[in-house]
């Protein structure tokens, strides 16, 4: 599996967050944790690529109440920057953190007492290893920004494997297609269909869904008697504070394009470099969608 810096998480994440909670009204994630959670025990759930662990960030204080997390990543420098990231962000929103000896779990304690998570981070390459998730007292599998990665055939075995355990499904910020430049660029459709056409290819996973996971995600849950709810939680990248994640996008997004498609290199380059002049001053929305489905 390709993998991504911390940096770059870190450069996403106040987006990211501000996408998720404008959706946090249609989707009750309260409502939803208080229906998995087992009598007299923590809510148990499943991050898959879990990266610095923005996912749990966001969704434990929506959960409330007594949560166990497993973390799971790949790439050991993310699960190396897992807990001081999680401390980090505690002692910032004041609430309480504790890793323990060797760094690989710990405690979060809301500083109101509405909640409290023990985590613990484990190192799995999802690619091939998906038969040795750690399915043991967890009711919901999450991730954010995977599924768009990878394959149909992929994500199908991870439907079956939840169901399998009975889990419900949250999967976040699953890139949908609906993106839209303000201004207009001339070379914005040439550009756009190399980049799709990136979007596609194998991250290690198979061919990857691109902007139609969320679409196939929802109705392969369905398909296995799943009850699904879809929102949109969409980047909007206005004004001077989200410059350098423009600016990042616009890098990330003509070097896709150059690999896809080298023989337009040159116009793929033209198009950044005036994107690049416009950065201070672009609109940029990008489309996600965040894909519920419980049993």
């Amino acid at each position: 599996m390709s993998g991504f810096s911390a940096d770059w998480l870190a450069l996403r994440e106040p987006w990211d967050h501000a996408a998720r909670q404008a959706a946090a009204h249609r989707l009750d994630a309260a409502a939803l944790a208080g229906g998995l959670r087992p009598a007299g025990g923590p809510l148990g759930v499943l991050d898959l690529a879990c990266g610095t662990g923005a996912n749990l960030r966001e969704l434990a204080p929506q959960f409330g109440g007594e949560q166990h997390w497993t973390l799971v990543d790949h790439d050991p420098a993310l699960l190396d920057a897992l807990p001081v990231t999680l401390q980090q962000w505690a002692q910032l929103q004041g609430h309480a953190s504790h890793v323990d000896a060797g760094g690989r779990s710990g405690t979060l304690r809301c500083a109101q007492g509405l909640w409290q998570v023990r985590w613990q981070a484990r190192r799995l390459d999802l690619a091939t290893e998906l038969d040795r998730l750690p399915w043991q007292g967890v009711q919901l599998l999450t991730a954010s920004a995977l599924i768009d990665l990878v394959s149909e055939a992929w994500l199908q075995r991870l439907v079956a494997a939840s169901r399998a355990h009975g889990a419900a499904l949250w999967m976040a910020l699953g890139v949908d297609g609906r993106d839209r430049w303000a201004p207009d660029d001339p070379d914005d459709p040439v550009v756009e269909a190399a980049f799709r056409a990136h979007q596609g290819r194998d991250k290690g996973f198979g061919p990857a869904l691109g902007p139609r996971a969320p679409q196939v995600l929802a109705q392969r849950l369905a398909d296995a008697g799943y009850r699904v709810t879809t929102t949109a939680s969409d980047w909007r990248l206005d004004g001077p504070a989200a410059t350098a994640l423009r600016r990042a996008l616009i890098e990330g997004i003509r070097a896709a394009a150059c690999e896809q498609q080298p023989a337009q290199a040159a116009t793929f380059r033209a198009w950044a470099a005036r994107r690049q002049a416009q950065a201070g001053r672009l609109s940029l929305h990008i489309g996600h969608t965040e894909v519920v489905g419980w049993r």
